[in-house]
């Protein structure tokens, strides 16, 4: 196997700056950036519209919202209309995950990349947290609110990621032992932190080949 075909998946806090760092990593690694991205690859892989799996990203429970979506939003295939779940969605987002893995060296920004991935032997797995009040700045900047909305839009979401997470891995989200390494972006910034990360996966490529 190639050694440069590392897989990364990241995990992450609300306004931990996970994304950014993960695509940074990514830019100074010269691998591929999956985020939203693996949407459109779902929707191409299973005949359903981008909409419908937006509604389902990182969220348990989308469906009773999508009732009132309209028949063009899913594809033509027969199959894919008398399978329609949010389970059917996730196969299909993770089938979408599996490709994207197998075509070459990524970057996986949530989306249970993690368990999905979780028997190929190429795949380091990081989940990135940040200090609270760091967070809420990037909150609030983020959508131009106030503190105390920062915090409840902290709250909703990460209860959303958690509850998707935990049901279709079976794990619990943002725990250490599912992961290679957990670190606070707080200590030593966004740039600090990318370096960190690109400095411990050149160091387990040696374990992993």
């Amino acid at each position: 196997m190639d050694e440069k075909k590392i897989i990364i998946n990241i995990g992450r806090q609300l306004g931990s700056g996970g994304r950014e760092i993960a695509r940074l990593l990514a830019n100074d690694l010269g691998y591929k950036f999956y985020d939203k991205e693996l949407l459109n690859l779902a929707a191409k892989e299973s005949g359903f519209s981008e909409k419908v799996f937006e509604k389902n990203d990182e969220h348990k429970g989308f469906l009773r919202s999508l009732l009132c979506m309209h028949a063009p939003h899913i594809g033509d295939n027969s199959f894919y209309k008398s399978d329609f779940s949010q389970e059917s969605l996730f196969l299909f987002q993770s089938d979408a995950i599996k490709k994207a893995a197998t075509d070459g060296a990524c970057v996986f920004v949530g989306r249970c990349a993690d368990y999905v991935l979780r028997e190929y032997d190429n795949v380091i797995n990081i989940f990135i947290t940040a200090d609270m009040k760091q967070r809420i700045e990037r909150v609030i900047k983020r959508h131009n609110c106030d503190d105390v909305m920062a915090c409840k839009i902290i709250n909703s979401q990460e209860n959303e990621r958690a509850s998707y997470y935990n049901y279709y891995t079976g794990q619990k989200w943002g725990y250490a032992e599912n992961y290679d390494l957990c670190i606070n972006s707080s200590i030593l910034g966004i740039e600090g932190t990318v370096a960190f990360i690109r400095d411990f996966i050149k160091s387990r490529q040696c374990n992993l080949f």
